[in-house]
């Protein structure tokens, strides 16, 4: 840091002074000083304990477990807690999720109506501003310790402050930038001030920080530095004007060529490696090898009522069945929009590879009519052996009709007169009533067939529909919208987690994990960032083939375009927290270009003001601090 800038806890040592316009809310995050006490930084053992309240600050909401002595006053504990907050603003005001509640302020997230005196506006502002001031003191005295380590845990405060810092940028843009504690309100910052200064954060401690994998599970290393760079440079045309997407394609090759690899242990046998980074286990089951931050929960000892607590029972409700999540019980709130659904329904399948995934050979018998490629005409469309008399093709069908015959000759023909299943010899055409892909099947020696439709091969699309609508008519209708089964708390072999009582969730939650990085090689490439095109290629197949459990879902350098990547991100990283940027980066938040069910509060979707891509500095805080200017349009 080369120029020390004069600086303030710029919530922390006014709000004591806040009012708000809602009776219930009176932030206070707790005094600094009761946490950088001598004792605190007497040894390196007792560094490291200041150092792990730090991390904490994110993961949790208080001093004694989910509820009861919070670190922010006069809001519910768990509403407080950051990756909650994060889902809150950066996912629930998109199109992958709307909640059923209507706690004051929440329904206004994914209407895209807040103002600047939201409860949950308030709260993450509060708990980011908690984080500077931690992260600020305990720099600020660690210093006076000169051992080696201390100078490793500093490097990780000032990696922990920069997130901060690059959350406060991306949800607030113009905030006051603070690095020591004073009692001076704070002048305000531009955004790009804040880019400069967590770029030149960064910049100067990926050295300081510990080498790729060498640091504690949930400690960050020098991996961290470079991937928050990386989404730091992805972002920068937006909050800056000016295009870094060369520095995003370097830093992100810097983290592909680290220690962190993608999670290829389908610990679980289900078919996909996928769904280990969302389970109890995930600190040991091999996605820690992919988790480059993430925020530690344990059901017994790091308990909240945020975290993967809220991911996991907030998405039940309906006819889910609680237990199968490792939990007692369902909040029935969450649910996703048909355009994340539709991510999965739409995606690129190679069919050949489908097929000779059948391992049959190919025969004589086949498809014919208006519902295939050649009509009622042919070629038929043949199908592959699979054994005696049993037959199988993946095909793109279109709505129509159609027969199996043989060997082209409608000598022999089968169709089915009743529409039942069973085949009949030159019986009436089979109808298929939507295009799309479908697993056809025939046996011969029972005279039976199946046509199976085929939504999505693609595993990362893991909804819950029983009993559930695709489409959403009212949000508060848990029935409204499909269930997103994402988050679980139960281990690769399908045991709960910890807390005995079903309440707590052991599964932790990455904030940063390698495949987001491969994500932004890719689109930092396709905006003339000078990467290698298939490179990008190469590793976007590799989330897929962990996806699809093959190759089937792979693609080529021409299927690679700005928009598949965005859909890639969607079907890759959605719930994670960074949905909101994206589509801002894209101009596809606030404009008309890209609509989702009752975005600005429409039931199909319709445009909003640009300023809502950022969110409004707080109230209280302008309330508190006249050198603050709100925001544009609030």
């Amino acid at each position: 840091m080369k120029n020390k800038i004069k600086s303030i806890i710029f919530i922390v040592t006014v709000s004591f002074f806040m009012t708000s316009c809602h009776d219930d809310l009176n932030l206070s995050p707790i005094d600094p000083d009761s946490f950088t006490q001598e004792d605190v930084f007497a040894d390196v053992a007792s560094a490291k304990g200041g150092l792990a309240k730090l991390y904490a600050s994110l993961a949790l909401t208080g001093q004694s477990g989910p509820a009861g002595d919070a670190d922010i006053a006069d809001i519910d504990e768990g509403f407080s807690q950051f990756s909650r907050m994060l889902f809150n603003l950066n996912e629930l005001t998109t199109d992958h999720s709307v909640v059923g509640w209507g706690d004051p302020g929440l329904p206004n997230l994914h209407a895209m109506t807040w103002s600047g005196g939201n409860d949950f506006v308030e709260a993450m502002y509060s708990r980011l501003a908690q984080e500077v001031s931690f992260t600020n003191s305990f720099i600020t005295n660690a210093a006076e310790l000169t051992d080696a380590e201390v100078q490793t845990f500093i490097a990780e405060a000032r990696f922990l402050r920069a997130y901060a810092y690059y959350n406060l940028m991306d949800l607030f843009a113009n905030v006051p930038l603070l690095t020591e504690i004073s009692t001076e309100l704070p002048q305000q910052s531009s955004r790009a001030d804040i880019f400069a200064f967590i770029e030149s954060e960064l910049l100067e401690i990926q050295d300081q920080l510990a080498p790729s994998g060498s640091n504690e599970y949930g400690r960050v290393d020098e991996a961290a530095a470079w991937s928050l760079l990386s989404r730091l440079y992805l972002n920068a045309e937006v909050w800056t004007g000016t295009p870094k997407y060369s520095e995003a394609v370097t830093f992100s090759n810097n983290v592909m060529n680290s220690s962190y690899s993608i999670n290829m242990n389908d610990a679980n046998g289900n078919g996909t490696a996928y769904d280990e980074l969302f389970l109890a286990d995930n600190n040991a089951n091999g996605a820690q090898n992919e988790f480059i931050f993430a925020l530690n929960f344990d059901g017994l000892s790091s308990q909240t009522w945020g975290g993967t607590t809220f991911l996991v029972h907030a998405a039940i409700g309906g006819s889910m069945d609680p237990t199968e999540f490792g939990v007692n019980g369902g909040w029935a709130g969450l649910r996703t929009t048909k355009n994340l659904v539709n991510q999965f329904n739409i995606d690129i399948i190679d069919i050949n590879v489908l097929n000779n995934s059948l391992g049959g050979t190919l025969s004589d018998w086949g498809l014919v009519g208006d519902a295939t490629v050649n009509a009622w005409n042919g070629p038929d469309m043949e199908m592959y052996q699979t054994g005696t008399n049993q037959y199988a093709l993946y095909a793109n069908l279109t709505a129509g009709e159609m027969k199996f015959r043989f060997d082209e000759d409608w000598g022999i023909n089968f169709g089915d007169n009743d529409t039942d299943g069973t085949l009949e010899d030159g019986g009436a055409n089979i109808p298929v009533a939507d295009a799309g892909l479908y697993l056809v099947m025939l046996d011969l020696d029972a005279l039976t067939y199946t046509i199976e439709a085929i939504q999505s091969l693609d595993q990362r699309g893991q909804f819950h529909t029983d009993g559930q609508s695709l489409e959403i008519e009212v949000i508060p209708r848990f029935n409204n919208g499909y269930a997103v089964k994402k988050f679980r708390n139960v281990d690769s072999n399908g045991n709960a987690g910890s807390d005995s009582s079903g309440d707590m969730v052991d599964t932790d939650l990455a904030l940063i994990r390698l495949a987001e990085i491969y994500l932004n090689y890719a689109e930092a490439t396709l905006r003339g960032g000078g990467g290698d095109l298939s490179l990008a290629v190469s590793k976007i197949n590799e989330l897929r083939q962990r996806a699809y459990g093959s190759s089937a879902g792979n693609i080529t350098s021409g299927d690679l375009t700005l928009d598949f990547v965005l859909n890639e991100r969607s079907r890759e990283l959605h719930w994670e927290g960074q949905r909101r940027t994206d589509l801002v980066r894209y101009n596809y938040f606030t404009t008309s270009n890209y609509l989702w069910p009752f975005k600005g509060n429409i039931t199909n979707g319709t445009s909003v003001d640009a300023f809502r891509n950022v969110y409004p500095i707080p109230d209280n805080v302008l309330s508190t601090n006249p050198n603050l200017t709100q925001n544009v349009g609030y």
